[in-house]
């Protein structure tokens, strides 16, 4: 038989408690955080996609363990020159249409990149510890082991709370990234990359070119077995959407810019004397 604990005993053992439950917290807004990090520190894809993409990332995170994270983070977000980071995916098809990447990282030297490895993993360990061991670990049913208890959980709890101050560093400096790339989504810039597929040095992405849109909601409208007029085709454009013009992309003419674009097929035929140019979408070019 065991006595009931006295007063003493159970004061000591709720201090324990509130000790272990700090410091499990804790590391639950360490885990939170991290998961952030390696969720959103890099990301890749067509500009279409990027939402879906970005939950899909969020969502594989979200169960993950703090092991795995740390194994995530480090050779990913947290780098050392030395270290191959992986390469972005490209676009599967020019149909996928601008293809962005977008990566933020933190490269330290060797010596530091090494430290911080073997201090994550020890991280990683205390947490296990912790979760799992700490009650086979101490002695909560005597006095002096609910002390050792608490010794260690207070040094538990300051090793946690550095770890955490650092991770909120790097999430910091991530965000300052995130906060500039989100600047130059908005400018005009990107918007003329993004809607007309014209890049900040004026080449142009000619598959997703809003020139070529406008082209082939034309053919769409007027074409007269598969193939459309390029006069009567210009005149629509220059109608709604004066903007797209072919000086806009570096064009003299409108079958300049089907030809520079490579998505359309062109012809020219000749009807009651008069030659004129007509155009089709090309069967291998993807809408």
């Amino acid at each position: 038989m065991t006595t009931a604990p006295n007063e003493s005993m159970k004061t000591s053992q709720q201090e324990v408690q509130r000790l272990l439950g700090r410091c499990l917290l804790r590391l639950q807004q360490y885990e939170r955080l991290i998961k952030v990090i390696v969720a959103h520190h890099e990301l890749s894809g067509s500009a279409h996609g990027l939402e879906k993409i970005l939950a899909a990332r969020i969502a594989d995170t979200s169960g993950k363990t703090l092991g795995t994270l740390v194994g995530n983070l480090l050779g990913s977000y947290v780098v050392t020159a030395e270290i191959d980071t992986p390469k972005a995916e490209t676009a599967s098809s020019p149909g996928d249409g601008p293809w962005f990447s977008i990566r933020a990282s933190l490269e330290l030297p060797d010596a530091d990149f090494a430290r911080i490895t073997n201090e994550l993993k020890e991280l990683v360990h205390l947490r296990n510890n912790l979760v799992h061991h700490f009650i086979d670990q101490h002695d909560l049913w005597s006095l002096n082991g609910c002390s050792e208890a608490n010794d260690a959980l207070v040094t538990a709890y300051n090793r946690i709370d550095q770890h955490f101050e650092q991770l909120q560093e790097w999430a910091d400096d991530m965000q300052k990234t995130r906060r500039q790339v989100a600047e130059y989504l908005l400018s005009d810039g990107c918007h003329e990359f993004m809607v007309n597929g014209i890049a900040p040095d004026g080449t142009v992405y000619w598959p997703s070119g809003g020139i070529v849109r406008s082209l082939r909601e034309a053919a769409g409208e007027l074409a007269i077995d598969g193939w459309t007029s390029v006069m009567a085709a210009s005149r629509r454009i220059i109608e709604r959407e004066p903007e797209q013009t072919p000086a806009k992309y570096g064009c003299s003419s409108w079958p300049q810019v089907l030809h520079e674009s490579r998505v359309f097929e062109i012809r020219y035929f000749e009807t009651d004397g008069q030659r004129s140019a007509w155009y089709r979408i090309k069967e291998n070019s993807i809408n």
